[in-house]
Parts: C-alpha cells; structure tokens; sequence
C-alpha cells in the first residue's frame, strides 16, 4: 500500500489514535501539481509531493492521469483519517492548460461549489475555494513550471465528481454555495473530531448573515431551539444560526461582526450551564446540571433537603417537575435568568444587546433574560403582521 506521510500522525483522545488526514486543499493542489508537471514534460506521473501548511509533507498517489499536447488532467483521493468528514474517499481533479496571459489562472469546475450570497471569502460568482488552498495551488503549479524553466502562464481547472451531490449533507446550502462543496482547509490537514473546522463554519454563516443585513441575531445550540423559536413565529433562515455547543465562541463572533442584537434560544439542559459561566455546554467540557439548577433553587429559598433531592435527579426535566410540585420552578427559574444574563453580558462585555429564552419541552418557556420578551413579542406581531 503506497505511504503517504501521514500514517503516524494522529491524536489521543479517550486512550484512542484517531487518525489525521489531508484536507481537499491538499488535494486539490496536488492534482494540480501533478498535471501541471505532466503537461510541460509530457509523460505520466504516479505520485507527487506536496508540502502543507502545517508543515508536513505528503507523497500523494496520482490517479486517473490524462497527458495531451495542449492540457492535462489527473486526480488524487481525499483522505479523512478518523474524522466522520463527508468528503472521505472522493476524488479531487485538475486539468491544467496553457493560457496566453503570464500568471496562474484557478477555476471551478463541475462539483465545486458556487457562491451566490455576500458575506463569505470569496466574491458572489466565484468558485468556493477558499484562499489557503487557492494559494497552495498555485504554488504548487508554480514550482512543476519553474522545475522545467517554463515561464508561460497556465489555467487550473479544479472539479470534483461527487461534488453537487454532496454538497446537500454540509453548510453549503445555508450559506448560499451552490452547485457543489467548498475546496477547504487552512494547514492542509484533517484532525479527527475537529473543533475549529465546525466554528469556522459558524463564523461563515454568522458573516454572510451580517452581511445580508441581519441585524438580530438568532442563536440556537441544535434543532431543539432552532425548531422551538420557529414553532412561536415565523422565523427567517436568514436570521437563524446554530451554533451546537460553542455558545461563548458564537457570542465572540457576532461581537467580531458588528450585529447590534442577539437572542440565544435554548433547551434548559443547555443553557442551564450558563447560570454558573459555562459558555461549552458539551458535557465532556462541563456538565454541572444538577449542581447549577441546585444553586439556583437555593437563591429561590429552597432548603438543603431540597436542594439534595434536585442533586439526585437524572435529568433536568425530572428537576423542574420535582421543583414544580415544591412550588420552586418559578423562584429557581427568576434565579436562573438573573445569572444567565450576568455571564451572558459579561461575555459580550456590553458590545451589543443580548437576550435568552430558556424552554423544555414539556414546561415551554421557563425564562427570558433582558429584551428577549419584547423582541418575541415583536417576532410573534411581524408573523401576524
């Protein structure tokens, strides 16, 4: 089996290797690489090398190679390693022709996305490939000319086959890329169960959205509170973000991006953590549930009995009926509001206006922290309206 380089590079996470992989910049800038060279010496390759970003070189496998007089084309699979990424196995071409004018010249293909919404990377109109790997491409092209002592220019023409059908399982569609997936990666390597690539993600969305001109944010952690909100009115997608667990993260990015209001909507098995600061609320970051919902129970003049039988609940529903049947739910839900926009407000530092609706399926609303009442209420006319 032909080695690529990245064999022994993984991480340890829960006493598991997980596997790193190269990313579909790497790919791409291979490929391109590889037909580069093989129209200015006019044979086949098997192989080329590509270093990345981060610095690790890679030997990567040539297939599919095409050599004519006028263009060349070839393709190298992408590689995921351990990381649950859609793209996994798919091929990644480029066909290389000369062009009249000097330079190098980096297009999309069939199955590379398109961008049609302002707010991201690149302008509306053009491929969505994104300026690491843009960069990587054309310096791989530019090393296979200067190896032969070309000084032509040439056009790289970058497509992906299973591109268009893909495109339908990640962010593309809400972000206005259509036709195909992005050409992606910022150091030309995949780590399993990335954190960053999932909050570049948000961070595309949340200025693509400022960019059409939402000026109230709505945050949701998962489908729980994106479907909650829109089962109280009619919510624009241009308007919604969900922004899984990185809470704190998502607020520091709508900071960045200058939107004056955010209303963060959330089940209370989320947001119940932002009553002691936390801002992840994956439970590998911090649990705390029955701690905090505990706390808040106790600012609401629950006793230590009370407060023991709330530590003793499973999840946080069993919680709030037990609270209910004290005749706590309410106090505990006051107490809850209070500390959830104090950190809130301490985590934006005042740079915009922000509010929280904490719900549960089965109780609904519990709490709503600073303007969060008037702007549902605005929410619920504009549909009536």
């Amino acid at each position: 089996m032909h080695e690529t380089g990245i064999e022994d590079c993984y991480i340890l996470k829960d006493g598991k290797k997980l596997r790193f992989g190269y990313t579909t910049g790497t790919c791409a800038a291979a490929a391109a690489k590889a037909a580069a060279r093989m129209l200015v010496t006019g044979k086949g390759v098997e192989t080329v090398d590509i270093l990345t970003p981060k610095g690790l070189a890679l030997n990567l496998e040539v297939l599919q190679p095409v050599c004519g007089k006028d263009r060349a084309s070839c393709a190298v699979r992408k590689y995921s390693g351990d990381d649950p990424d859609v793209t996994d196995g798919i091929l990644v071409c480029a066909e290389v022709c000369w062009q009249a004018e000097p330079g190098i010249t980096v297009e999309g293909g069939p199955g590379v996305g398109r961008v049609t919404k302002p707010g991201l990377k690149q302008r509306v109109g053009e491929a969505a490939i994104n300026p690491v790997p843009l960069q990587m491409i054309r310096h791989a092209v530019r090393q296979a000319l200067d190896d032969s002592g070309q000084a032509a220019g040439m056009r790289v023409v970058i497509s992906i086959p299973e591109g268009m059908e893909l495109a339908k399982r990640t962010f593309n569609p809400r972000l206005g890329i259509e036709g195909g997936i992005s050409v992606l990666g910022t150091s030309g390597i995949v780590e399993p169960m990335s954190e960053e690539a999932l909050v570049e993600s948000i961070e595309l969305e949340l200025k693509q959205k400022r960019a059409l001109g939402c000026d109230r944010l709505l945050i949701a952690p998962g489908n729980y509170g994106a479907d909650f909100i829109r089962s109280l009115c009619n919510v624009q997608e241009t308007e919604l973000v969900k922004c899984s667990n990185f809470i704190g993260r998502t607020l520091d990015m709508a900071v960045a991006a200058e939107y004056p209001e955010v209303l963060l909507i959330g089940h209370v098995g989320k947001l119940i953590k932002l009553t002691g600061g936390i801002m992840n609320a994956h439970s590998r970051e911090a649990d705390a549930r029955a701690e905090l919902m505990a706390a808040c129970a106790l600012r609401a003049g629950c006793d230590a009995d009370t407060a023991c039988a709330v530590l003793g609940c499973l999840t946080t529903d069993e919680m709030l009926g037990f609270l209910q049947a004290k005749g706590l739910l309410r106090g505990t839900m006051d107490a809850a509001a209070e500390r959830i926009d104090f950190y809130l407000r301490a985590r934006i530092k005042e740079r915009l206006r922000i509010g929280a609706i904490v719900f549960s399926n089965e109780f609904g609303i519990l709490c709503m922290t600073g303007p969060a009442e008037q702007w549902l209420r605005e929410l619920m006319e504009r549909e009536n309206g």
